[in-house]
């Protein structure tokens, strides 16, 4: 079991934003954790990622509690994180953004030329150019995703959390930015947990599914269970009239 997520919580004030939510992440697979706006699916990934930190509950990486520990402790871990936003740095080159990523994110220091080539390595994955003379000038949303991701991959990850990938891509970017997605998995073997609200490109590349809804699991399963269970259809479409 590559990640355990046992009675997790987190409260804001009086507002319970997680209530109580379990799930697992086996080696190897990509999960898709979904949800319509405001499910908790962005806390509970912020907690994993440990941009916050549990009210209460769990959360075991191969069976080493993490839970709590700050966002650079999780990376050294062997978890990667992309943001819904990319935010690179924009007066160095796309080659420089990910050698920082591989530099910085890795439990042990590695030299400048390691890091390079972590970052090479990582660019030509997601189809962007290695060349030291690429900047993020001009880049549009699906090659910023690109690069938010090649970071991520750069610091050699067991455990990848894509954070809604989708988001400002029309629907030939949505279906190769799922397409590139599984690509990494196959290739490099690491385990994912997709975070997402757009069901129909994600529901064709991932293994399982667990769906939240007012910060509560509401279903675990398959993606085709997912697509006709009754609760997961509600949430999504409403209730029908009677």
């Amino acid at each position: 079991m590559m990640l355990t997520v046992e009675g997790l919580s987190k409260r804001f004030g009086g507002f319970l934003a997680v209530n109580q939510v379990s799930f697992e992440v086996h080696e190897g697979e990509i999960l898709g954790l979904i949800g319509p706006n405001g499910s908790g699916k962005s806390t509970t990934f912020n907690l994993i990622a440990g941009n916050l930190r549990p009210t209460s509950g769990s959360i075991r990486l191969e069976g080493t509690e993490i839970g709590g520990l700050p966002a650079h402790a999780i990376c050294h871990q062997g978890i990667a994180r992309t943001f819904q936003i990319p935010r690179p740095f924009r007066k160095l080159s796309l080659l420089e953004n990910v050698m920082l990523a591989a530099y910085y994110g890795g439990a042990g220091g590695i030299e400048r030329a390691e890091a390079q080539r972590r970052a090479k390595e990582a660019l030509d994955m997601v189809g962007l150019a290695s060349d030291p003379s690429a900047r993020t000038s001009g880049l549009g949303a699906a090659a910023l995703k690109k690069l938010e991701l090649a970071r991520a991959l750069a610091t050699k990850p067991r455990l990848l959390l894509a954070d809604e990938g989708l988001g400002g891509l029309d629907s030939t970017e949505m279906e190769r930015a799922a397409d590139l997605l599984a690509a990494i998995r196959g290739r490099m073997g690491i385990t994912i947990v997709w975070v997402e609200h757009i069901m129909g490109v994600l529901m064709r590349i991932v293994d399982r599914v667990v769906v939240l809804d007012h910060g509560e699991k509401i279903f675990e399963g398959a993606p085709a269970q997912a697509a006709i269970d009754p609760r997961v259809t509600e949430v999504y479409l409403g209730k029908k009239k009677a």
